[in-house]
């Protein structure tokens, strides 16, 4: 399973890529607004420089002609760039559009085994279920990540499944056994996986018992 950064921030998304853990970022409007670049093709093209791996941006429109066209436009600024496109009639009509021009998609905001089927139907390169918002209104997000990669695998299809809207390390421990290609988390969830209190302790230990030889 591979990891990528679900952020706008471009300090932290420099840090996560030195560390070789990342494999892509995933961004959306909300993400983008939180941060003070108000060139969203500037900060874009600055991610797509620091990740060799995909990048997801969002189109905007609501309108299948709009986000065809916003799409066409976004993949036209780097190599790496996925157009993420909301789950919709019209998100469905463009990613079937987009498939036939080889442009990537990333059908997000799926919260159904339904949604995610047919965008692999449609041709979507990845499908976003959001486990997270799901537990929030009492479902097992993760069942749908699980269902969604049991039902491609047994037809081949070749769209990846990526565990969206994950909250915690846990979830990230889940999503690789429920088998997705993908899990896409937030910077200080990155963290929290690098980080045990024992290892921390252990670290400390080493140091304080090294010192103590060396001035022997």
């Amino acid at each position: 399973m591979r990891i990528f950064l679900d952020t706008a921030n471009i300090d932290q998304i420099r840090h996560a890529a030195k560390l070789g853990i990342i494999s892509g970022v995933t961004t959306n409007p909300t993400l983008v607004a939180r941060e003070e670049a108000v060139d969203f093709k500037a900060a874009i093209l600055e991610i797509c420089s620091l990740v060799p791996g995909p990048v997801s941006a969002e189109v905007l429109s609501l309108e299948p002609e709009g986000m065809i066209e916003e799409a066409r436009q976004l993949s036209s600024w780097a190599p790496n760039i996925v157009v993420k496109i909301p789950v919709s009639e019209a998100g469905l009509e463009a990613v079937s559009v987009l498939s036939r021009e080889n442009i990537k998609t990333n059908l997000t905001l799926c919260f159904s085994v339904n949604q995610a089927l047919l965008g692999a139907l449609v041709g979507a390169t990845y499908v976003s279920p959001f486990v997270g918002r799901l537990d929030d209104i009492g479902h097992q997000g993760m069942e749908v990540v699980a269902e969604a990669v049991e039902i491609f695998h047994h037809y081949a299809l070749s769209t990846q499944v990526i565990a969206a809207s994950l909250r915690h390390p846990l979830h990230i421990i889940a999503a690789a056994k429920a088998g997705a290609h993908i899990a896409t988390v937030p910077y200080n969830v990155l963290m929290q996986m690098i980080r045990h209190p024992l290892t921390d302790i252990g670290i400390t230990r080493f140091a304080e018992d090294w010192k103590k030889v060396a001035k022997k």
